[in-house]
């Protein structure tokens, strides 16, 4: 009696066109689980408010560790009246305890305790959500709670207008408005006014970007670093695919890429999708953003702050990162740029234990910690 050898298990490599093998072959080997587990991707802008509530049940559902770290919630007016709410976190005990504008700007102030007494540099957070959700539940920002932990500094988070129902420039003016009240009422909330720095992840590092030139251009309050995560910041990008799927009346655009991105992009961020974000952010009939809405499109990018640039491989927002760090370059600006191969969009927030994800943290917070405290003589 012959037997049969036993089948291995089927995986996402299993049963696919050669195009989708080589597209998953590029997924990170550490991440290729945390992928094939990954839902259908879905368009959140099919209906905003679903996705929203569905955004911040999944946040509900994982509170954050707030130990050692307390927040405050500001109010204060916009131009037109209404108000803007901002979320201050602070390390226990450690700023706003009257260290104020006292602190020699640049110098190592992690010498004392937790910051207690002295004055703190200032991290403006502007969350990610393509422009459109993405806010946190007051007091549980993940992300500035483990920057105000680990700097240690006074981490603002922006609840700033959110589109299709406040489009540009309601967000990015709300985000300038916040930096300016920071800066203005640094003695108050013990921050360090030489060491403000902007980040962001995604629409936030689009924001933190679009916010250092108008900070230029203003002559606004001085930022000592921009730190940019996979940052949405050109509205060009998805252009192409855009263009694919008209000339092939909207069908298969995505699976006929010549990269194989479609082939991944029924479960991940494509530029098709990022283009979506861009259609409801802008102004309607808008042919192209100007530098506030997509920095990518200013024409001069001297005597910007020092710049991180964090990249996906994966990511349809990959390119327009590296060109733009290449142009801050090229004008004479800092810039240290970093690159997480075989990863996409937001791949942190499915593996966030993995090393990839955990390295990618640890190299974006120590850039940012090495910023606003820098090392002297």
């Amino acid at each position: 009696m012959s037997v049969q050898p036993e089948r291995p298990p089927r995986t996402a490599m299993q049963g696919q066109t050669a195009m989708q093998r080589r597209a998953v072959a590029r997924v990170h080997p550490e991440l290729l689980s945390a992928f094939e587990s990954l839902p259908q991707f879905s368009d959140p802008y099919e209906d905003i408010q679903a996705a929203r509530e569905g955004f911040d049940a999944m946040l509900a559902a994982v509170p954050a560790d707030r130990t050692g770290v307390d927040s405050e919630r500001f109010e204060f007016p916009r131009a037109d009246g209404s108000a803007l709410t901002v979320e201050v976190y602070r390390p226990e005990g450690g700023a706003g305890s009257g260290g104020g504008e006292d602190a020699a700007p640049g110098r190592d102030l992690r010498a004392a305790e937790n910051g207690a007494g002295r004055a703190l540099p200032a991290v403006l957070h502007f969350h990610g959500g393509g422009y459109a959700l993405g806010r946190s539940l007051p007091g549980q920002d993940h992300a500035a709670i483990a920057l105000c932990r680990e700097l240690p500094a006074v981490v603002i988070t922006v609840e700033y207008r959110l589109a299709p129902e406040h489009r540009y420039p309601a967000g990015v003016e709300d985000c300038y408005l916040a930096l300016e009240w920071a800066a203005e009422r640094a003695g108050e909330l013990g921050i360090d006014r030489a060491r403000i720095a902007l980040a962001g992840k995604s629409a936030g590092g689009g924001l933190s970007a679009a916010v250092a030139l108008m900070a230029r251009d203003r002559g606004g309050p001085a930022i000592v670093h921009q730190s940019l995560c996979v940052p949405d910041l050109d509205d060009r990008v998805g252009a192409d695919e855009a263009a694919d799927a008209e000339g092939a009346g909207g069908e298969g655009a995505d699976a006929g890429s010549a990269d194989g991105q479609g082939a991944l992009g029924a479960r991940v961020t494509t530029g098709r999708s990022v283009r979506r974000s861009w259609e409801h952010y802008l102004p309607v009939g808008t042919a192209a953003a100007d530098a506030y809405a997509a920095a990518a499109r200013a024409g001069d990018l001297s005597g910007l702050p020092p710049a991180y640039v964090l990249v996906c491989d994966l990511d349809p927002m990959r390119d327009a990162g590296l060109a733009y760090a290449r142009r801050l370059m090229d004008a004479g600006v800092p810039v240290t740029v970093r690159n997480v191969p075989g990863a996409w969009h937001g791949f942190e927030l499915f593996a966030p234990e993995t090393r990839v994800a955990k390295e990618m943290a640890a190299h974006w917070t120590g850039q940012l910690r090495a910023a606003l405290y820098p090392v002297v003589g």
